[in-house]
């Protein structure tokens, strides 16, 4: 048994908290070897985004391809697109090469609310990523612009949301109740073949919240190519919640500082 290829898709965080950082980081800890393609440089840090430039898209293309032409790729993570002819050109080539697992991401807000997605972009994601992703993984402000709808403002809202989001053409839909700052827990609604499954998670009080999004998504995919999307969904959860917790070990940052993704591996000293 070989160790899993997993490629990630997305911009980048020069502070290491987000993105393909976060990503490479989570796949690691999972114990995959990661890969990346880069769809845009992202100038940011813990306390904001300020800019972003799109690459061009061909270019992006060419990254993909080199990836497949040579590697054994076992699951794809699609995050930050940045605009529609990007997000059309990761489409074209996943289905070229014929990338069976993939966990689709849909990054349009920073955690500081800054926007990572071109106004142009949002149909693109909509018509062409999301019927080719095993599993979408929106939180609920993400959810409302895919639907076209309005934020959930309370649980009992989530459940038809979650079931609306798999019918855009996904195979699962989890959708992330972590904007309901309102509950006392976290609750997740994962929409899929037989119905919905919840999954709740304690709330960690921690402004170390960076890349939250990213990681989970990303853990998810690392752990797909050996186990059912709901045993992936529950195992990177668990996950997530341990570099969560463990958080407060990083000084990173004078904003929303990352996680640690390397919690269970580095030792406490």
């Amino acid at each position: 048994m070989t160790i899993k290829n997993v490629l990630s898709i997305a911009g980048t965080d020069p502070t290491g908290g987000a993105g393909i950082h976060a990503d490479l980081k989570a796949f690691s800890a999972r114990g995959t070897y990661g890969m990346a393609a880069i769809t845009a440089v992202v100038a940011q840090n813990t306390r904001g985004v300020r800019s972003f430039m799109p690459l061009d898209p061909s270019f992006v293309g060419e990254q993909i391809d080199a990836v497949f032409d040579d590697v054994r790729v076992d699951a794809v993570k699609i995050g930050m697109v940045a605009n529609a002819a990007i997000a059309e050109v990761i489409a074209e080539r996943l289905q070229y090469h014929e990338a069976e697992t993939v966990v689709l991401d849909p990054v349009m807000v920073a955690k500081s609310g800054d926007r990572l997605l071109d106004d142009d972009a949002v149909a693109a994601i909509r018509d062409t990523l999301v019927p080719l992703a095993t599993i979408i993984t929106p939180n609920l402000p993400e959810a409302a612009v895919l639907l076209d709808t309005t934020d959930v403002t309370r649980l009992g809202q989530m459940e038809d949301q979650a079931t609306g989001l798999r019918g855009l053409g996904c195979q699962w839909a989890l959708l992330k109740g972590g904007h309901l700052t309102n509950e006392t827990v976290s609750v997740d609604y994962l929409a899929g073949p037989d119905g919905i499954s919840t999954y709740t998670s304690p709330r960690i009080e921690t402004l170390n919240d960076h890349g939250t999004g990213c990681t989970l998504s990303s853990a998810i995919t690392a752990l797909l190519p050996d186990h059912t999307v709901p045993e992936s969904v529950e195992r990177a959860k668990t996950y997530l919640h341990g570099a969560l917790v463990a958080s407060d070990r990083l000084d990173v940052g004078q904003g929303h500082g990352p996680l640690h993704h390397f919690h269970q591996l580095w030792p406490r000293g």
